[in-house]
């Protein structure tokens, strides 16, 4: 993703990944109760086969997560929210 090697890559995914990510750690939820999975490889092994079929349905769709370009990097947006939000509080209180 062309992301700095310091940084996780997390920070810089885009949001589609991000609730590929979400969508496959719920069905895993929902599968270890649903399927009384116990012990660490059952649930990894249900948790790896989730992941590939997310990914399936999104390279079956035309989306190649690796492929995508990089989100803006969220230590970024958050100054930019702080900064914003002191702004605020300095226009609210001159008013």
């Amino acid at each position: 993703m062309g992301t700095p090697n310091n940084r996780p890559v997390a920070d810089f995914l885009p949001t589609i990944a991000i609730k590929a990510k979400d969508l496959a750690a719920e069905m895993t939820g929902l599968n270890v109760q649903s399927k009384d999975l116990k012990g660490q490889n059952a649930i990894e092994n249900e948790h790896v086969d989730n992941n590939l079929a997310v990914r399936n349905m999104l390279t079956q769709r035309g989306i190649v997560p690796e492929n995508l370009p990089p989100a803006e990097d969220v230590k970024k947006l958050q100054r930019k929210l702080n900064t914003d939000e002191k702004n605020i509080l300095k226009k609210t209180r001159k008013n």
